[in-house]
């Protein structure tokens, strides 16, 4: 007989890309759905990337070494030298996207039912990689009333067990563009340091930190050169979601020779897609100015949008382009397609991420939604209006 495999079963649906069809459904009744929910920037993907690509050179579009283009390894090493980390090209595998990389990170230190504890709500997929892996994430809980700060360092020792051999953090943090201090990531490392564990660090919003604020790498924690494993991508720096290129790099000798045999089981990363990254490392400042500006505007317009709601909160994020907001709501995967199905304001809906998937633990969430500030600020401003006519009228509405 046909049949599924468990984990085929066991695989969470997409929060993010799960209400795609009922997006798709309004557009065709003519409706305009603002897009919140998928962190796809609008930001124009930097010229110098894009000339790359239309000035590719050669004749046959070919495999590259499994662990990347040494050129552009390199050209990583002197893009980490600007922000204060000292890395080998051969410290650094190539992959297609961040995802990649987690999954060699997670398959090369973690055997089947193995755990990995991470702060939620976490970026969604990282359960689908568990999956993936076979092993359990255990999450340790982090309230919107405290902005989603790193829980108390008694949460996670009381959850480390024989089978726990890491800790994952998103540093600024998907969804809730939470910006972890030193001194935080200086409790995560004692933590780390005490139980033997790895401390994987996805640092993929690196460059979007606001207020002033800066971002503290955890490659700058002292004795931790063998256990942090670095994840990152060109992705979100460079808005080039579609070029498919990410990383993971490591001091741990054994590790990366460990994970290199899993690159070497796909083939290669991509080789236009990193031919397009290594230029785009050549991005002038000016372009970041820009962005961060943009960002800090849109953030600023929705927080104080959602706060403006009766009966909604926000906190008011450091870093990433992300919030997660608290609505007067019982189950946000009910409003969230509600908003796609039943409801539109001046011809106009929302697309919002439930927050339900971004824990693991069940029943969190459901009053919660995640919110990607990726349009520009008219549109934000439409869309806020939008949400807040909804919630006038969505019958279940919590108070």
């Amino acid at each position: 007989m046909l049949s599924i495999s468990k984990k085929g079963q066991q695989m969470p649906e997409s929060p993010i890309r799960k209400l795609v069809p009922y997006a798709e459904e309004a557009k065709k009744r003519g409706v305009h759905v603002h897009h919140l929910n998928i962190g796809q920037p609008d930001i124009e993907t930097p010229e110098i990337a894009l000339n790359a690509i239309k000035n590719f050179p050669d004749k046959v579009i070919a495999y590259s070494h499994s662990a990347g283009i040494l050129s552009f390894r390199k050209k990583l090493t002197e893009y980490y030298k600007t922000v204060n980390i000292h890395l080998d090209a051969e410290e650094i595998i190539v992959s297609a996207g961040a995802s990649e990389a987690l999954l060699f990170a997670f398959q090369s230190i973690m055997d089947p039912d193995d755990e990995v504890i991470i702060p939620e709500p976490f970026y969604a997929n990282y359960n689908g990689f568990a999956t993936n892996a076979g092993i359990k994430v255990v999450p340790i809980f982090s309230s919107i009333e405290s902005g989603f700060a790193l829980p108390p360092i008694e949460d996670f020792e009381k959850n480390i067990t024989p089978r726990t051999k890491a800790i994952l953090i998103c540093n600024p943090n998907n969804p809730t563009g939470y910006l972890y201090s030193k001194e935080e990531l200086e409790v995560l490392r004692d933590i780390v340091k005490k139980n033997g564990l790895f401390l994987i660090a996805d640092e993929v919003y690196r460059e979007f930190t606001y207020d002033g604020k800066t971002h503290y790498s955890c490659m700058y924690l002292d004795g931790l050169e063998e256990n942090v494993i670095l994840i990152d991508s060109v992705s979100k720096r460079y808005s080039a979601c579609g070029v498919r290129i990410g990383w993971m790099a490591s001091k741990n000798k054994k590790l990366m020779t460990t994970a290199l045999k899993f690159a070497q089981a796909r083939l290669s990363p991509p080789s236009l897609g990193q031919i397009a990254s290594e230029a785009a490392v050549d991005t002038p400042k000016e372009y970041f100015e820009a962005v961060i500006k943009e960002y800090i505007a849109r953030r600023n317009t929705v927080v104080a949008g959602i706060n403006k709601i009766p009966g909604a909160y926000c906190p008011n994020p450091e870093g990433a382009f992300y919030v997660v907001a608290k609505l007067p709501i019982a189950d946000s995967d009910h409003f969230c397609q509600w908003l796609l199905e039943d409801f539109s304001f001046e011809n106009q809906t929302v697309m919002l991420a439930p927050a339900s998937g971004f824990y693991s633990t069940n029943g969190k969430g459901k009053d919660e939604v995640r919110i990607s500030y990726v349009l520009k600020v008219s549109d934000l401003e439409k869309s806020i209006k939008v949400l807040e006519e909804a919630l006038k009228v969505y019958p279940g509405r919590t108070n």
